[in-house]
């Protein structure tokens, strides 16, 4: 496989329009929303006005016929500016919109992603449970039958677009029944905001993503049809599986952003800050800095857009979207750490856009899977078990 990545036309005519999308409307309101932890929903609508929520799905959905590198494009172009709006984007396709799609029932389909494609409503993926992180397999919420309904009891943590106003549903994992050998199986139900039984807490607070939402959620004898379930019953944990892998793509993309970020502010300071009587960025320890921040940007960048490449080509990509995340991941908390050091005392004040850089990217390393978990999926890819 040819290793070009270069965008098509289409590609760059869309990253040039996310990059003034997020230069011209995001940049200017975001660190006040930031700072008052505040969701952006004028943000969100005017990117539904613009297709990104729909962008790789098909247009008799109301999506924009697109593909995930065009998602990834989206993703880093707004990352470079603010990574709690990035992060909205990308739970809301790739967590949220994305089961559906790829398991969802044609009358699911119809009813939930033409509203989830236009931004009228976000979706969320109700995976992480308090006693899980990690441990997705072993999921204790449960979902028994009782007539024409599931009963849905359990509870989930730090779950993405959750509680916003005008989130419309979240797709919970929870454990449907038992295989021979004991083992849980789990399966995935839609649950709609507002159905009797289920809780949504109030925001967390958080180090970083201030303008995400991010909350838990409980689930006390909650009905739905059992016409919600996602996908075959039982088959919950190979789906998410398979989301996490494409998350993963979407994360690095992001992560890929939020390093360039700090590229491109850290080069504007130091061309324009002075110290001892000329711009610190005539110093060698600091173009030195700039250059090994603009490199791990760069192969970021050519590992997420690789496994990009090979997801829409319909080639395997889990090994490559685990090697994009563990790298990217990575880089951005580096970029983050040599940004403020650049930018000195300035880069610890939260006005700067690095200080919100900084906060936002450790959870890179984090989240849809730990830097742990992705060393161990590339060992598995390499013959090891574990």
């Amino acid at each position: 496989m040819a290793l070009d990545h270069r965008l098509t036309p289409e590609h760059e005519e869309l990253r040039r329009t996310v990059e003034a999308f997020a230069h011209d409307v995001v940049a200017p309101k975001i660190g006040d929303l930031y700072e008052r932890h505040e969701f952006p929903y004028e943000i969100v609508r005017e990117m539904g006005r613009m297709g990104l929520f729909g962008l790789p799905f098909p247009e008799e959905y109301g999506g924009m016929g697109g593909d995930y590198l065009a998602l990834g494009i989206a993703l880093e172009e707004l990352a470079r500016v603010d990574s709690s709006v990035a992060i909205t984007l990308e739970a809301g396709v790739s967590l949220g919109a994305m089961p559906l799609h790829l398991f969802g029932t044609e009358e699911q389909k119809r009813e939930w992603l033409p509203r989830m494609c236009s931004g009228e409503i976000l979706g969320a993926f109700g995976l992480t449970e308090p006693d899980g992180g990690s441990d997705a397999g072993g999921t204790r919420t449960t979902a028994v039958k009782d007539g024409d309904e599931w009963v849905i009891n359990g509870s989930k943590c730090f779950i993405t677009n959750s509680g916003t106003d005008i989130t419309g549903l979240v797709t919970v994992t929870a454990v449907t029944g038992r295989k021979a050998d004991g083992r849980p199986e789990i399966s995935s139900i839609i649950v709609p905001s507002g159905t009797a039984g289920f809780t949504v807490a109030a925001p967390y607070s958080k180090v970083g993503w201030n303008s995400s939402d991010t909350r838990e959620l409980a689930f006390d004898n909650v009905r739905v049809p059992l016409a919600n379930l996602v996908g075959q019953e039982g088959r919950g944990y190979a789906q998410f599986l398979r989301i996490l892998d494409e998350g993963r793509i979407a994360i690095s993309a992001l992560a890929t952003g939020l390093a360039q970020g700090c590229v491109d502010e850290s080069v504007k300071y130091a061309k324009e800050r002075k110290a001892f009587g000329r711009p610190i960025g005539d110093n060698q320890a600091i173009q030195f800095k700039l250059a090994d921040m603009e490199m791990r940007a760069h192969m970021a960048r050519i590992g997420w857009r690789d496994a990009a490449s090979r997801l829409v080509a319909g080639e395997p990509f889990k090994k490559e979207a685990a090697i994009a995340k563990l790298y990217s991941s990575t880089v951005a908390v580096d970029n983050a750490r040599d940004a403020t050091q650049i930018h000195g005392g300035y880069g610890f004040m939260n006005e700067y856009p690095v200080a919100r850089m900084w906060r936002d990217s450790k959870i890179l390393e984090i989240g849809e899977g730990t830097s742990e978990v992705q060393r161990m999926l590339i060992a598995r890819e390499l013959g090891f078990a574990g």
